[in-house]
């Protein structure tokens, strides 16, 4: 039976709490912050870039998971190079020819109804790091987000200033759909994906992006029950604006062995311009104690990369939570890389030359944990940094931390603009 793309999207909105149904219909709706820079054009990035037909019917799923967990499972017990070869339907998007387009707006309305007894998202603005002429071409606006597994969030993470009520998968996935949708980026990269297959491929293909999902072999999310399957690495594009070249899966090597950390690597062609760029996302392994396992699969990311922008001639864009501070290795490593990468968030620095204090902020039963774990790094010869969001202050952050009912994961997003420097014949 043909479902209209109004219906689909609130299908996959509401299959997880049918009982918000009616606050979509009849409910009141929340003030939301516009995003900085006033409304960007709704056409050329979102409206424009939704094709394909859709005629699939949604499943019915808990609010955490659902029967295919047990088909994760499986799949990721054996998950390694040559799997990833033979399940290649895990690890790539549906045909977006086959895909209804859905509006933006109606998108953003329905999660603003879902959202609507939460306080409103804060103000965030875009700062303006031009140095000269803007570029002929619209910027490329990139966002890197760890969006917090919905399995380790409930299940493992131990937020204990956070009220369990602000981590419902019902509510939370729309404070999510709603940063994604307010700075509207060309290209969203996001780590601890575990709800890829059942909320974001097919919320946001038939917003118009093409996107691709790597899972970790042994994701932690496996462990919780009632899990949504592995949570990995997503990478999106806009296929208004790009063309996908090459795509490349990375299980990650330390000490040349296999780890459970991932990289998805593409090489996209700009339709405006014909200029080719890679970008890359990541997520290193966490905890204290394992910073030399870090730093040797940073080189391995390095290598990789090296080796797919066939030494820097292609200009890269990497994003990432490294799960590293500044200070250590392989922070250092990708600062001097023969790839000459600068950190874009750097540029918010008065001397250009610092981090930010934080990209995530949490109480554990630990203690209080802030520190800088997540990165844009982009061909610093190539490529230029027009804009840069700003990060949410302390205050707006609140004394429970993150995450909360205002901001949906324990890691803020990073959202950048790059325009491509001028080549020499250009200037002439």
């Amino acid at each position: 039976m043909y479902q209209s793309p109004r219906r689909l999207c609130s299908a996959l909105l509401l299959r997880d709490a049918p009982g918000l149904r009616r606050t979509l219909a009849s409910g009141p709706r929340r003030t939301l912050t516009p995003p900085a820079f006033g409304p960007r054009p709704a056409s050329p990035r979102l409206q424009a870039a939704a094709s394909g037909a859709a005629r699939s019917h949604p499943r019915t799923v808990s609010s955490m998971g659902n029967g295919t967990s047990r088909l994760y499972s499986a799949l990721t017990k054996t998950l390694n190079s040559s799997a990833a070869a033979q399940h290649p339907e895990y690890l790539v998007s549906a045909d977006p020819e086959h895909l209804e387009p859905i509006d933006p707006k109606e998108l953003l309305e329905e999660c603003r109804a879902v959202l609507h007894t939460r306080p409103p998202r804060y103000q965030r603005d875009f700062v303006d790091l031009r140095t000269d002429c803007p570029s002929s071409q619209p910027p490329i606006r990139v966002m890197q987000w760890n969006i917090l597994a919905q399995a380790l969030g409930e299940g493992k993470d131990n937020f204990v200033q956070c009220p369990v009520e602000a981590l419902k998968w019902e509510e939370r996935k729309c404070l999510i759909l709603e940063e994604i949708l307010a700075y509207q980026p060309d290209i969203l990269c996001l780590q601890e994906v575990d709800h890829y297959f059942d909320t974001f491929q097919p919320l946001l293909c038939r917003l118009g992006y093409q996107g691709t999902f790597f899972p970790k072999p042994w994701s932690p999310c496996l462990d919780v029950k009632h899990n949504n399957g592995p949570d990995g690495c997503a990478l999106f594009f806009l296929q208004n604006r790009f063309k996908l070249i090459n795509s490349t899966n990375i299980r990650l090597t330390a000490m040349t062995l296999k780890t459970n950390q991932v990289a998805i690597a593409q090489t996209l062609e700009c339709k405006e311009s014909g200029r080719q760029f890679c970008v890359a996302v990541t997520h290193l392994k966490a905890r204290t104690g394992w910073e030399r396992f870090r730093s040797a699969q940073g080189c391995d990311l390095l290598q990789n990369l090296q080796n797919i922008t066939q030494g820097a001639k292609i200009p890269l864009i990497v994003c990432g939570d490294f799960n590293a501070e500044p200070t250590e290795e392989v922070y250092k490593h990708f600062a001097s890389s023969s790839l000459n990468l600068n950190s874009a968030y750097k540029l918010l620095s008065p001397d250009g030359q610092s981090e930010p204090p934080y990209t995530t902020w949490k109480i554990r039963t630990s203690g209080e944990c802030r520190h800088t774990l997540d990165y844009i790094w982009y061909s610093r010869h190539a490529l230029s940094v027009t804009s840069a969001l700003d990060l949410l202050t302390e205050e707006q952050i609140g004394p429970s931390r993150l995450p909360s009912f205002h901001y949906p994961s324990d890691h803020l997003s990073l959202v950048c603009d790059f325009s491509f420097n001028e080549e020499p014949h250009e200037l002439l």
